[in-house]
């Protein structure tokens, strides 16, 4: 069922995204010098690499960071605009669409993550598709404390289904209204 929701939604999105992909690709490539869709390895289901994209958001030429270890003078005006709105994830509906991830479940991490994978492979929760969003984000968590992480995705894990994963993005979609009503 799971995989079902990703595939319908996933083609759909990516129908109704198509236009605005465009010209969010055309202004990242008129904003800085540089392919406009990055491309990275990530950590996929059962510690498989796969290619993962996004909009860049970054100039070229930074090293390839975990976000929350990035600083913020390499991200571009536009993409603080992209990050802030969420859009430079809409790519990762072809991610989604071809089987590398899913709507929700633990995010991917670098293959440098290795603590972090390490944490996830001892509670099981590599058997899972990463997701575009997940129980950690809208718990707050971010990738800078690995055991806290792994021990959240390993809860996700427990009660895995579409009646969580639908919770999980009304509550992703709510948290970032919520957050952008503060943000003014």
């Amino acid at each position: 069922m799971k995989r079902a929701f990703d595939l319908f939604f996933s083609a759909i999105g990516l129908l109704v995204a198509l236009p605005v992909l465009g010209l969010l690709v055309l202004a990242i490539r008129l904003g800085s010098p540089g392919a406009a869709i990055f491309r990275q390895t990530r950590i996929g289901r059962n510690g498989k690499p796969f290619v993962c994209l996004k909009l860049r958001t970054m100039f070229t030429g930074v090293p390839e960071l975990p976000t929350h270890m990035s600083s913020a003078d390499h991200v571009t005006p536009i993409g603080r605009g992209l990050r802030k709105w969420k859009l430079d994830e809409l790519p990762q509906l072809w991610n989604v669409l071809v089987g590398d991830m899913s709507f929700v479940g633990p995010r991917p991490c670098l293959p440098s993550q290795t603590e972090l994978i390490e944490e996830r492979r001892k509670r099981g929760v590599l058997a899972l598709r990463p997701g575009i969003t997940g129980l950690a984000q809208i718990r707050g968590v971010d990738m800078s404390d690995p055991v806290a992480l792994a021990e959240l995705d390993a809860a996700y894990l427990r009660k895995a289904g579409l009646r969580q994963d639908i919770a999980i993005l009304i509550g992703t979609f709510s948290s970032n209204a919520l957050a952008d009503r503060t943000d003014r």
